[in-house]
């Protein structure tokens, strides 16, 4: 069983920055990212092997969002940068300790956080 606490998030205006952070209770094979809008499916923001730091993004993101991890305390991160008002969603932190592609598929993952609230306003 994998535990996981997050912590971030909140309100910003489009431009923006916020970071997230998830702790895992036990060392994780790949860690991830979803958010989902209201109405919406949920969506693999990003994801990180954590053996060898592979990062895996959704297009969207590429370019204004970072994946980072520190494995000593079994965190990730998520650097989010040039905030948009259609990145305003609940964000939850995933992990598994089998690493099941693709990574972007929430079935690939056993384990979620509780959610955090980004809301970018315009």
């Amino acid at each position: 069983q994998v535990q996981l606490v997050e912590s971030g998030g909140g309100s910003v205006q489009a431009g923006g920055s916020l970071r997230l952070s998830c702790t895992a209770s036990v060392r994780s094979m790949i860690m991830g990212w979803f958010r989902q809008a209201p109405g919406r499916k949920r969506e693999g923001v990003t994801a990180i092997y954590t053996s060898d730091g592979a990062t895996y993004y959704t297009g969207s993101v590429k370019g204004r969002f970072t994946i980072s991890q520190d494995n000593a305390k079994n965190t990730v991160y998520l650097q989010m940068n040039n905030l948009k008002p259609e990145d305003t969603a609940m964000y939850y932190c995933a992990a598994d300790l089998t690493f099941v592609w693709p990574w972007s598929d929430p079935s690939a993952f056993h384990y979620w956080g509780q959610g955090t609230q980004v809301t970018v306003s315009s």
